[in-house]
């Protein structure tokens, strides 16, 4: 497998006039990718790729996520493809459904969110590879589209997504799939045989990179990877099925708690060891350790939320932890997929 791409989240909620400097603190540090998000209504993930790979030399931007329904195909495909052309191998696109709430929100809900996932990603792969697209689909219609600059190198199309369905989609349909906070080796497991399942439905055997978003307090302390992961579980999350063992105790910690911050104090610390990457050198480097062996092909750790401890933090693994990563990740044995 070689080794593991280690990249950094560049939290939507922090000023977008902050990100040059954060994209080159991040070069600096020796990360291989930047994640940029894009969530209602925060920071334009196209954008903000931009800035961050023109600010850069060699780092590779992620856009996590672009919510499929909110876009033309046509129009997805001729943002990608200029920074594609722009800055060759460097982007990694993703597509996905779009948290509902948003998506009602701003008129661009659909009934069938697989289907509008499902055409926007299969028109925007087929534009950029340089065909002349022609579609009806219930989201996606295009009549003899092809794009004038289509890139000599297209980029890799993933899908960040959870569920059954979308994870066989994605088999299907993408190039990657990205997993968000809180997939524990278990559930990264359970994704890869979905999207397996997927891939030999539709008869792909290229490779397909499985991106996982981790919680990161590279802190003894592991404080604030716990609030993190307390207001995940208060926000509603929903627990899939490789994690069914703790559905009675989780029921039972949100009834016994009033909020975030009491259900954070209550949390057992065996819920930190299986859904972050928190504590000392050993204890992260174990986590990712972890999700590489359950079959992640990359990383990117989610820094806390405040913006200097996350500068902190970064500068800090990227130090001890980093390095550690690499040369076990660059001894490791390929993983069986």
């Amino acid at each position: 497998m070689g080794q593991m791409p280690i990249g950094v989240m560049y939290r939507c909620d922090n000023a977008p006039e902050q990100l040059p400097a954060y994209a080159r603190l991040v070069e600096r540090l020796g990360y291989d990718e930047l994640w940029v998000v894009e969530d209602c209504f925060f920071g334009g993930g196209v954008s903000s790729a931009a800035v961050a790979a023109a600010v850069t030399d060699r780092l590779r931007i992620g856009i996590g996520i672009l919510p499929a329904a909110f876009r033309n195909p046509a129009v997805a495909a001729m943002e990608l493809a200029n920074l594609a052309r722009l800055f060759p191998g460097r982007i990694l696109p993703g597509f996905g459904h779009g948290v509902p709430d948003w998506v009602r929100q701003v008129g661009a809900a659909h009934p069938s969110p697989l289907a509008v996932l499902a055409e926007t990603v299969a028109a925007v792969r087929a534009l950029l590879a340089g065909e002349r697209v022609t579609v009806a689909g219930r989201h996606a219609r295009l009549r003899e589209v092809a794009l004038e600059f289509p890139p000599e190198q297209p980029p890799p199309i993933s899908t960040g997504v959870r569920a059954e369905k979308s994870l066989r989609l994605s088999g299907r349909v993408a190039d990657g799939t990205i997993l968000a906070e809180g997939a524990n080796p278990a559930y990264v497991r359970w994704a890869r045989g979905l999207i397996d399942e997927g891939r030999r439905e539709a008869g792909r055997t290229d490779d397909h990179r499985l991106t996982v978003y981790a919680h990161l307090d590279f802190d003894e302390g592991r404080g604030s990877a716990r609030r993190e992961f307390a207001a995940q579980l208060a926000g509603g999350w929903a627990l899939p099925p490789a994690d069914a063992d703790l559905a009675d105790e989780i029921t039972s910690m949100l009834a016994g708690s009033s909020g975030a911050k009491a259900l954070a104090a209550a949390l057992p610390e065996h819920y930190l060891d299986r859904f972050t990457t928190a504590g000392d050198v050993e204890q992260c480097a174990t986590a990712v350790a972890r999700l590489r062996e359950a079959s992640a092909d990359a990383v990117v750790f989610v820094p806390p939320r405040d913006a200097q401890s996350a500068v902190a933090q970064i500068t800090l693994a990227a130090d001890t932890l980093l390095p550690m990563i690499r040369s076990a990740t660059a001894t490791a044995p390929a993983t069986t997929r």
